[in-house]
């Protein structure tokens, strides 16, 4: 187990959209993984940042570098 995060990703990808869907085409594919992947960014906390989502997190991140550049 090389990244442990990369591969926990990966792991929960497969789990929760690729085992789950038979894809007709590579368009409709891409449709529904894209889905998935906005619904894991903006509607789920993660563990691993504490409980709340990826865009909060990443919000929240800039917000606190920009405050600590002008300081």
């Amino acid at each position: 187990m090389q990244h442990g995060f990369v591969e926990s990703f990966n792991g929960r990808l497969r789990a929760e959209c690729l085992n789950e869907h038979l894809f007709d085409n590579l368009n409709e594919a891409r449709q529904i993984i894209e889905e998935w992947r906005i619904d894991y960014n903006t509607n789920r906390p993660h563990t691993s940042l504490n409980g709340i989502k990826s865009t909060e997190f990443a919000t929240r991140t800039n917000r606190g570098q920009t405050q600590n550049r002008i300081s």
